[in-house]
């Protein structure tokens, strides 16, 4: 017999507007103003009303294909590179950097939401996680405590573009590609996973101004411009800055060089075998990793409307963006 809780969700869901995913293979609600992947639906409500944050975790925030599999890597190198010291052995030569630190979307997903909720608060600390949910759709818990949020989007010429090869890499064979004119004007419209792309990034780029010992916002593009930098600014920002003999060792350059594109794309771990319980590949989490791509995609009309959308959805808010052409 189903939950009383289950049941309130499916009355919830039956309540909101809906549209087709991108991947055709799932719907889209439109709850607490932003687009959830019905798939995880479920997961998204239980974390935001189940989980109790620490004040020593470590949440990894973005918008989805932004930089998140590279940021996921580098904080976890960062944060544990005490306890791992040695790269010869280390985890994220053996482990995809998704199951090393966890979405939320996934934890409170599984069957056992309880079991899960046990296995969380016997994780040795700090724990880090991942979440694609929009800040003001966060547990309160996060919100309150001392927890640290490291949040990355990209601009959103790349990021469509790195969204759409995405989605059409990981829809079931029996679905048609979604073509590019089709999905430009989904994304035009905020319809995405986890969007309007614009309001998820404003969301954290207002609270990292509001509290920026709570939230760092990191651009892909700045890290691909200048890593070294934005590796020191994560530890400096997570209460563990490197030290001068640290810095001296090169420990900054072996963590940039164990996280970087060309290296995990190149692990037998990240090119084989499923992640997830939609069974995603894991090689599809990697492409190009390049700014700039998206003028190989893009139509001067394209160019001129998603412009006008980024200027007129960011303005006033000091969130901008430099684009590569």
């Amino acid at each position: 017999m189903a939950s009383k809780g289950a049941h309130d969700e499916d009355n919830l869901s039956l309540s909101l507007r809906i549209e087709n995913a991108w991947a055709d293979t799932y719907q889209f609600y439109l709850f607490e103003n932003f687009w959830c992947p019905s798939i995880h639906f479920q997961a998204v409500n239980s974390f935001k009303k189940e989980f109790q944050a620490k004040d020593s975790d470590i949440v990894v925030a973005s918008f989805p294909k932004s930089g998140t599999i590279w940021l996921k890597a580098l904080t976890f190198a960062i944060v544990n590179r005490q306890r791992f010291s040695s790269l010869e052995d280390h985890p994220l030569l053996s482990s995809n950097p998704h199951e090393l630190v966890p979405f939320f979307e996934f934890i409170f997903g599984a069957d056992d939401i309880h079991g899960q909720i046990l296995h969380l608060s016997n994780m040795a600390e700090p724990r880090i996680f991942g979440t694609h949910t929009p800040f003001p759709s966060l547990p309160e818990s996060i919100k309150e405590s001392n927890c640290k949020i490291v949040y990355i989007c990209r601009n959103p010429f790349d990021n469509f573009v790195s969204a759409w090869n995405y989605f059409n890499k990981i829809k079931p064979t029996i679905v048609s590609e979604l073509t590019l004119e089709e999905a430009f004007e989904l994304y035009c419209n905020g319809v995405m996973e986890y969007g309007p792309w614009w309001s998820h990034m404003l969301g954290y780029w207002e609270e990292s101004i509001a509290k920026p010992d709570k939230v760092l916002f990191l651009k892909y593009d700045d890290l691909k411009e200048d890593i070294n930098f934005h590796v020191k600014s994560v530890a400096k920002f997570l209460g563990c800055p490197f030290t001068e003999e640290e810095e001296n060792n090169g420990v900054v350059e072996s963590i940039i060089k164990l996280c970087s594109f060309e290296k995990m794309k190149d692990l037998e771990v990240n090119k084989s075998g499923m992640y997830g319980r939609g069974g995603i590949e894991k090689k599809n989490f990697f492409r190009k990793g390049e700014n700039g791509d998206w003028v190989n995609y893009f139509s001067p009309s394209m160019t001129e409307k998603l412009s006008k959308i980024v200027e007129e959805k960011l303005s006033g808010s000091g969130l901008s963006f430099k684009m590569c052409s």
